[in-house]
């Protein structure tokens, strides 16, 4: 089998990964939503100008943790019965929720859906900012020179946990039947919300993002999508005095260390031709998994769209209705 990474394929199939986990990591992440459970969401549902006959379509606003208000579009099937699935999208880095008609095939199944804006990004949530230094460009090394508690993804992180919790307790919804999906960005907010949300029953990742920054930096692909790895080496450190401190950092947010704490079913794909989430990437999250998981592996294809993968997805989910 072919790759763009150094391992071999049958290497990275036993490869955990190389960025550092904290000794606190645990802790980190209970403290963070013993903090989210402290903030009131302020939940606010506006009636959206798309509709259908079939699907009630909403825009979902809550507060996050540092006082931002995070957006979310919500469609719920019409003429409900009993209570029934939902799922949650996450989308790719720095782009938004989306369209609302590419949502509909869920509905017309009987499912709710939540697609969340990512804070700062590309959608309606905002980004009351607050951390020292370099605001630029980038987003995952925004709070590097702060404490832990104030790094960008670690209140990302927590938007899906808090969206999951508001889901799943909407009318009309079976908070056991609730399931989580995205590619890139969003494979690893799927992560990250199955971690610390352990009622996610099912969870599609596709080739996450934000996963073993260091392996990343090893393989010199710290462009595309991690070159603010590089630009802040090179703005802020150029003599990687602090690289250690600053990989073990950023260990907080890396969803392979995550992984472990993952309840729910996961079909994961992975691409072994990905020179934005290097394949050995992929591979410490997959293999850090301990819940029930299947992989399809994707041979010839990069950070793309993926041949057939939608409806691998789809019917993964129907395991909810």
């Amino acid at each position: 089998m072919r790759s763009v990474d150094t391992l071999s394929v049958a290497e990275m199939q036993h490869y955990m990964g190389t960025n550092p986990r904290p000794a606190d990591f645990d802790a980190y992440w209970d403290a963070a939503l013993a903090e989210l459970a402290g903030v009131d969401p302020d939940v606010a549902l506006v009636s959206a100008e798309f509709q259908t006959p079939f699907a009630r379509c909403e825009h979902l606003y809550f507060t996050g943790t540092g006082g931002a208000r995070i957006h979310a579009k919500l469609l719920r099937p019409l003429n409900q019965t009993q209570p029934g699935p939902a799922l949650l999208m996450f989308h790719g880095y720095s782009s938004n929720s989306g369209e609302w008609s590419d949502k509909l095939g869920y509905v017309a199944a009987g499912f709710t859906v939540a697609a969340l804006d990512v804070r700062g990004q590309g959608g309606l949530s905002q980004d009351p900012g607050g951390t020292t230094g370099w605001t630029f460009s980038g987003q995952f090394v925004r709070g590097l020179d702060d404490s832990a508690e104030k790094l960008f993804f670690r209140h990302v992180y927590l938007d899906t946990v808090r969206l999951a919790q508001i889901v799943m307790a909407l009318p009309g919804v079976a908070t056991t039947r609730v399931g989580a999906m995205g590619g890139s960005q969003g494979g690893a907010l799927t992560i990250a919300c199955a971690a610390l949300e352990p009622r996610i029953r099912l969870a599609a990742p596709t080739y996450p993002f934000l996963s073993d920054f260091k392996r990343v930096w090893e393989l010199n692909l710290d462009i595309d999508a991690y070159a603010e790895l590089r630009d802040y080496f090179r703005r802020f450190d150029p003599l990687h005095t602090r690289e250690q401190a600053l990989f073990e950092k950023l260990g907080y947010i890396d969803v392979h260390n995550l992984a472990p704490r993952v309840n729910a079913n996961v079909l994961f794909a992975l691409t072994l031709m990905d020179e934005i989430c290097p394949p050995s990437t992929q591979f410490a999250v997959y293999n850090q998994l301990r819940s029930p998981k299947s992989l399809a592996l994707y041979h010839d294809h990069g950070h793309e769209e993926l041949p057939g993968h939608g409806d691998r997805v789809f019917q993964f989910m129907s395991q909810l209705m």
